[in-house]
């Protein structure tokens, strides 16, 4: 069947996307020449019949009511410009996969091929460098590229199928500086250390690695997994000067120092100071002080977990509350709906493959000014007005396509997030405790893959997104960013939320970063995976991008053999794809196959060990200013009528009621705050809160999430800035109406390259000192965290940033919203 093409077009009333184009094109670009733009999808079909077609045509690929339909080609007579738009050859079309799914459910029979572009035509007069600035303005080559006119002879690819896995001869031979090299060239996120670590241990198996074991390790290694940063050993911490703030400091080290040794007494040698040991020394104080009664402890670490009960019907019923935050900065920053989306999916699974049913989420960002004219962009970057606008698209996009409500919507502003941008999800999910079986994995047990295909997008996400950029990273990072498939996801959480699925399940683990390697790498200390099992969304792939690529919406799942059937079919019930990929050993090894050949054999131990030795040494300096308070306050010396302009002239107070309606707060009808409240929807609420959904019986407990940061005070203090992160977020969920008693925390750190400058190092160990001392004064616990340590760009750098995320369960009759009741 040859290939058909089909557009289809919104009628002028409902061009929206049209109208919202030439309005851009006109004020960012400046060009005033354009009299109209129209916007039309592009379809070309292969694989139904003409009847078929003649069928989908108005069912599928257009709306009677809406749209304007064009068979084989659209008149574009007295169109100055026609640009159109394709997604890069391997990258995930959403728009094509539902185009070809809704085709298969119309004829039953085999999916058909679907390729899809948007048309965009200018009329007017354009000059050919108006014509060059909009294709760089509409065109991120990250994730899209001009698609040629013609209309191809076939949908199918056809790929050059891989046929063996290199072996990287010579590897143990080579010298320090050959390493260093080799680690330049395949632009490996492991330091020179790891490789010469890595070099140490084929040495001793007396054997040359593979690339994928390479490229494995640095995934495995990569700050993303396994917080390398946070894990570095703090050797030598100086303090300078004798300011306050600094003998603050100082004394707040000394307490951790003090609460080292009562923790560890007899194994201090054993655990040295690091990042990590600073975020987690609160709550193992407050665990052995019997002040977290509530937490639920486990060797799967997907999210925070605390135990609640809830009145169902009156009765008390054991619940399990998760939460957890996500960032995806790295790749936000490059193609920002993408990388939005998938930060809010993979927020989402990681209490998800806790076995919970995630019903809210938050969105915090970071941007620059995006009332900067375009033309101010910085060479290599995309314009903060594009990744402000796209990101919040592709955030929304996929929370209204899930069917998530989103309860609160903040972004900050601060000229430190041009560097590179922040996006923070958080969510929260329950499930009854009895639908949630923690085993663990011994010999013989079956690792099923369920959910999406695996393709190139999101090779190298997270090793991507433990580097810092430069003018160069918009070209060279595009395939680590992970395209987001949010109706998978979806069916995911349907098949979660049977006890029946739920009860079968020995660990899972979601598909973030790292892939195969990591996702199902971590499930158990022995592992045999069959490379060639796991589905592809097209052919042509090796068997190094089919153990780390990060394609969304995946989970894997330990089931015992005589239950994989069952999985099987039970996934299936739900139209969802499953397979057996992996089966779980004795011996303690990572094993990989590809085409009948073992491509990975790596000891546990070995994985386990991080790579290399890492230590610096730390030199938190001198306070620049004398009172840290008063430099945030307004200056008095000013009349209040000018102090009241400055404060209105901060973007950071202006109304952000136009962005929170990008996001659907009501999905599911548990809502209990609307993001607006008051007569006319005016006043933001301090947090979010919603009902926690069941699928039969009433009840009236809640949760309420909100967050604590203040850029200002990070720009000046990150000390100080982690002590009020912590106490604006608690006062926030306090100020809603709950019980301090019965607040718990997780953080999110984000701060520049650290790489070997010891005074940058101190910027976060003094934000986890602050943290420190709130956690114990107040005796509330940041249960779970986030770290991210790639906020540079060139000579640039974020604004030192740690936010708390504080979350409270509360019934709905004590639930406090803040706007004025009367007058």
């Amino acid at each position: 069947m040859s290939v058909r093409r089909i557009l289809s077009e919104k009628k002028k009333e409902f061009a929206v996307e049209a109208a919202q184009i030439k309005h851009d094109v006109m004020s960012d670009l400046d060009i005033k020449t354009i009299s109209d733009v129209r916007v039309i999808n592009q379809y070309d079909v292969e694989g139904i019949t003409d009847e078929e077609y003649e069928a989908a045509k108005t069912v599928v690929f257009s709306e009677p009511p809406v749209d304007d339909v064009y068979d084989e080609e659209a008149d574009l007579k007295d169109c100055c410009f026609a640009l159109r738009i394709e997604a890069l050859p391997g990258q995930y079309d959403q728009r094509a996969d539902s185009a070809a799914q809704c085709v298969q459910f119309l004829t039953q029979k085999e999916r058909p091929n679907v390729r899809s572009a948007k048309l965009v035509c200018f009329y007017g007069s354009l000059t050919d460098g108006d014509k060059d600035r909009i294709r760089k303005y509409l065109i991120n080559p990250v994730e899209c590229r001009e698609a040629a006119p013609e209309k191809p002879d076939t949908l199918v690819d056809k790929f050059d199928v891989p046929t063996a896995v290199e072996t990287l001869d010579g590897f143990t031979e080579l010298s320090d500086e050959q390493l260093s090299s080799m680690r330049s060239s395949l632009g490996l996120a492991m330091s020179n250390a790891d490789l010469k670590f890595t070099q140490d241990f084929f040495k001793s198996q007396k054997r040359n690695p593979t690339i994928t074991e390479i490229r494995v390790l640095d995934t495995y290694w990569s700050d993303h997994c396994r917080h390398t940063t946070f894990l570095t050993e703090l050797t030598d911490i100086t303090f300078e000067g004798d300011d306050e703030l600094t003998e603050e400091v100082k004394k707040t080290y000394a307490d951790y120092l003090a609460n080292r040794e009562e923790l560890y007494k007899g194994r201090l040698e054993e655990k040295h100071i690091c990042l990590m040991d600073i975020a987690t020394l609160a709550v193992k104080k407050l665990k052995k002080d019997g002040k977290l009664a509530d937490l639920d402890e486990s060797e799967e670490i997907n999210a925070c977990s605390i135990k609640i009960k809830i009145k169902v019907n009156g009765e008390d019923q054991d619940y399990i509350l998760m939460f957890k935050n996500e960032t995806h900065n790295h790749p936000t920053e490059i193609e920002p709906f993408g990388g939005a989306a998938t930060c809010l999916g993979g927020a989402i699974r990681d209490p998800l493959s806790g076995r919970s049913y995630v019903y809210q989420a938050m969105r915090v960002t970071g941007a620059g000014d995006p009332t900067v004219p375009v033309s101010m962009t910085l060479e290599g970057k995309l314009s903060q007005k594009k990744i402000v606008r796209t990101a919040a698209a592709g955030y929304s996009s996929y929370g209204n396509q899930i069917g998530l409500a989103t309860g609160q919507v903040d972004e900050i502003y601060h000229p430190g997030y041009v560097a590179k941008r922040m996006e923070i999800g958080a969510v929260i999910a329950a499930a009854p405790a009895g639908n949630i079986v923690r085993e663990r994995p011994s010999d013989g047990d079956i690792v099923v893959l369920l959910g999406g295909r695996t393709g190139r997008d999101g090779i190298g996400g997270a090793t991507g997104s433990s580097k810092a950029h430069d003018t160069k990273s918009v070209l060279t990072c595009g395939s680590e960013v992970q395209k987001g498939n949010p109706p998978t996801e979806r069916k995911l959480q349907r098949l979660f939320r049977d006890p029946e699925v739920t009860k079968l399940i020995i660990r899972c683990n979601d598909f973030g970063a790292g892939g195969v390697s990591v996702a199902i790498g971590e499930l158990a200390d022995g592992l045999l995976i069959n490379l060639d099992m796991v589905p592809k969304k097209y052919a042509g792939l090796d068997g190094t991008e089919l153990a780390i690529s990060e394609s969304q919406e995946r989970m894997a799942v330990v089931v015992r053999d005589c239950d994989k059937e069952k999985m099987i079919e039970e996934a299936a019930r739900e139209n969802i794809e499953a397979t057996v990929v992996a089966t779980v050993t004795e011996e303690k090894r990572l094993r990989l196959f590809w085409q009948g050949d073992k491509i990975v054999d790596i000891s546990r131990e070995f994985l386990n060990s991080n790579g290399g030795r890492r230590e610096t040494d730390i030199l938190i300096k001198e306070n620049t200013s004398s009172d840290i308070f008063e430099s945030i306050k307004p200056d008095t010396s000013k009349s209040y009528e000018e102090q009241f302009t400055t404060l209105l002239s901060d973007l950071n107070v202006c109304m952000q009621k136009g962005l929170g309606e990008m996001f659907d707060s009501t999905i599911g009808a548990n809502t209990v705050l609307m993001p607006f409240g008051g007569k006319y929807e005016l006043t933001p609420t301090e947090s979010m809160a919603a009902k926690i959904p069941l699928i039969k019986g009433e009840t009236k407990t809640a949760t309420v999430m909100s967050y604590g940061y203040d850029n200002k005070m990070a720009a000046k203090s990150p000390f100080y800035s982690g002590v009020y992160a912590i106490i604006h977020s608690i006062a926030r969920v306090v100020a809603t109406g709950c019980d301090i008693e019965k607040i718990y925390l997780t953080l999110q750190e984000y701060f520049k390259k650290l790489g070997t400058d010891k005074e940058r190092w101190g910027e976060p160990m003094q934000a986890l000192l602050g943290a420190f001392l709130a956690q114990k004064e107040l005796n509330i616990a940041a249960i779970g965290g986030k770290d991210s340590m790639s906020g540079s760009f060139n000579e640039m750098d974020v604004v030192p940033t740690l936010v708390s995320f504080a979350i409270a369960p509360a019934s709905t009759d004590e639930i406090i919203s803040p706007e004025f009741k009367k007058t």
